[in-house]
């Protein structure tokens, strides 16, 4: 990563800075952010980092999580951030559409500069300077290299290796996505000699789940289906489904993979009611070359990247998944020619 010359001259004196990430944050959002966050810290810049909404229970236990500013439950202290704030870095999203409605318009106005560091395909222009690289596995992966840039690597903690190494862990899917490269690997070795045990971040992101977690994972495998023709997987999740077993935020984080490892299926989706938000929110998964970015951003208003996206429909469950089943055949040669 090469930073751009004009944002090392600002960063060169104290600034009052604002770090955001998206809504509903995973392990790479608050990863990045924290990391980066307490970095320009240790070069004397009034910085705060802020997330739009609460982490899910899996990612309670980051380091340095109460320094963290909520915009749902924080909004008029927010808000005084973004008016006096000198500069305000994006990490983890390219749309300022992904932080909710009522943060965007809050940073819409902003007068000032904004830095876009992010790894999702097709970015926006917004940001006076944007350091995107779709090829990377991960932003925490980004927010290394502009660390390495700043000849900062000397100040990473132990808490910061950790929060870098939980993102590009959680991104890569424990460094087995397609994305993760030799280098991938040289920046986690070398996140492990600054004091990243790699272990307990793998024990405590991924060993507590709950019982009625464990219980939805087998609502959600017993309701799978799977259409061998167009080698691909989906899983209906109904709001009662999610009532039933109590459902916690991020209880559902990973229940699409389980159809992706079917043998054979090289697309898979899962769709999840939201009564609240009425809509039905929907990740794409696939392997190969086929391009599921693609396939959001065309039909379910998403996007993200190549095997990996996001998207949503605003119909019922049964409509949503009949639209989904409707388009699929015409995407049956792509499919079956995949390997």
């Amino acid at each position: 990563m090469q930073i751009p010359k004009k944002l090392t001259e600002n960063l060169a004196k104290p600034k009052k800075i604002v770090v955001v990430s998206h809504r509903n944050p995973d392990g790479d959002a608050i990863g990045s952010s924290l990391a980066l966050t307490k970095i320009l810290q240790q070069f004397g810049h009034n910085i705060t980092c802020v997330l739009p909404n609460q982490l899910p229970d899996f990612l309670t236990w980051v380091p340095h999580l109460e320094e963290v500013m909520f915009f749902d439950n924080h909004t008029s202290e927010v808000k005084n951030l973004v008016e006096n704030a000198d500069i305000i870095f994006t990490l983890d999203f390219n749309h300022l559409s992904r932080v909710g409605n009522d943060f965007q318009e809050v940073l819409e106005k902003f007068d000032g500069k904004f830095v876009m560091i992010d790894h999702h395909q097709e970015p926006d222009s917004y940001a006076e300077f944007v350091m995107s690289n779709p090829a990377k596995a991960s932003t925490c992966e980004m927010v290394y290299d502009f660390i390495d840039e700043l000849d900062a690597t000397n100040k990473i903690t132990p808490a910061i290796a950790s929060l870098l190494y939980l993102g590009i862990m959680t991104d890569t899917g424990s460094f087995r996505f397609p994305s993760t490269t030799s280098q991938t690997h040289r920046t986690i070795a070398n996140l492990i000699d600054y004091g990243a045990t790699n272990w307990k971040i793998h024990q405590e992101t991924f060993d507590g789940n709950s019982y009625d977690r464990m219980q939805l994972l087998g609502r959600a495998l017993s309701k799978m289906k799977v259409i061998e023709s167009e080698k691909t997987a989906y899983i209906p999740l109904k709001q009662e489904d999610l009532d039933e077993f109590n459902f916690k935020k991020g209880d559902t984080e990973g229940f699409v993979n389980y159809a992706l490892s079917l043998k054979g299926i090289i697309f898979a989706v899962i769709f999840i009611e939201n009564s609240q938000d009425k809509l039905i929110k929907i990740s794409f998964r696939s392997k190969g070359d086929f391009d599921v970015n693609t396939f959001a951003r065309q039909h379910f208003e998403g996007g993200g990247h190549k095997n990996a996206a996001g998207g949503r429909s605003f119909d019922s469950l049964t409509n949503t998944v009949n639209k989904f089943l409707g388009i699929l055949p015409d995407y049956s040669k792509e499919l079956k020619n995949d390997a």
